[in-house]
């Protein structure tokens, strides 16, 4: 792998199960975060944060962040899991734990977002629109106390997603809607927000009509992730005549720490999105490519080290509105 891509994963959930080998509750092989993260930045990955989707995940994940330098986390409500506000008997007191765990993590260096929070109606079963509403409201208040930009999901909720943002924006300095898989109208209500970048993964990635609305997305308003374990990019996706690297890959039952588990999405992985936006928009440079994702990522999330990382990108030749 190339020394000189340098790539941030912006939503790893190693809180999952499947890294600690587990699969549908069946232990198939040992805990392997260690192996995961060697293969990341063999890969070229910088930096990882990981995503917290409830309270007691977020707090897995800050336990994970602080096991290396270049691991990061955020802190927050998944819209599938707004239940726990009010299901703990207490949603004030929920709350304010956040608010403590987010403090906290700050401290340490390491929260760096709000968030997963935003809306999901594919999973009304988990979560019903009006409480994911009323607790994604909720979340801008964590970030207006914490000052600290959005990490955000939208999935086929744009419309009420647009208009909740539209009445807080003011409450948060930036963010990205993440794993984006909308419509072309979507992602152009997504843009219209000046401090909103688009994150794209595999699930971004599987068909023609996704490779179109891809196409639309400036680079300069874009991030790369895994979301892994999940959103891969896999053989049947549109995406894939555009991947070049591969990593050798064995069934979970069979599991060996030097290759990636079939089936199972990872951060090293994250080279291969930045290969099809590469591919899907007809870009040779993909050294220069990277660069300026690096650079979004760092602008939102990691603005202390713009100075020195963004500036060393820029004096080598990049050129950054």
């Amino acid at each position: 792998m190339s020394s000189t891509i340098r790539m941030i994963d912006i939503a790893v959930n190693l809180t999952d199960n499947m890294f600690k080998g587990i699969y549908n509750g069946r232990q198939c092989h040992v805990a392997d975060i260690p192996a995961v993260l060697a293969r990341a930045w063999s890969a070229g990955v910088d930096r990882i944060i990981v995503t917290g989707g409830s309270l007691e995940e977020s707090k897995e994940a800050l336990a994970i962040a602080e096991t290396d330098g270049r691991l990061f986390c955020t802190v927050g409500v998944h819209p599938t899991r707004c239940k726990e506000f009010e299901e703990c008997g207490d949603p004030e007191k929920h709350f304010q734990a956040l608010v403590l765990l987010a403090k906290e993590g700050i401290q340490k260096g390491k929260v760096v977002a709000v968030g997963e929070c935003g809306l999901d109606y594919d999973r009304l079963q988990f979560c019903p629109s009006e409480t994911q509403k009323k607790y994604f409201v909720k979340q801008f208040e964590l970030a207006e106390a914490v000052k600290l930009p959005m990490f955000l999901h939208m999935r086929a909720a744009a419309e009420d997603f647009c208009n909740i943002l539209a009445r807080n924006k003011h409450r948060f300095s930036a963010g990205v809607s993440h794993s984006f898989t909308g419509s072309a109208e979507d992602r152009d209500k997504l843009l219209s927000f000046d401090n909103l970048f688009i994150g794209v993964n595999g699930c971004s990635l599987k068909t023609t009509d996704n490779l179109d609305v891809l196409r639309g997305i400036p680079i300069e308003r874009m991030m790369i992730e895994t979301d892994s374990p999940y959103c891969g990019i896999k053989n049947t996706h549109a995406g894939i005549k555009f991947v070049k690297s591969v990593w050798p890959s064995k069934k979970k039952e069979k599991y060996e720490p030097d290759s990636t588990v079939k089936d199972r999405n990872e951060p090293c992985l994250v080279r291969q999105v930045l290969e099809v936006v590469a591919g899907c928009k007809g870009i040779g440079d993909v050294e220069h490519l990277s660069k300026t994702l690096y650079h979004n990522t760092c602008r939102v999330f990691f603005p202390h080290d713009l100075d020195t990382a963004a500036d060393a990108l820029l004096e080598s030749g990049l050129n950054i509105q």
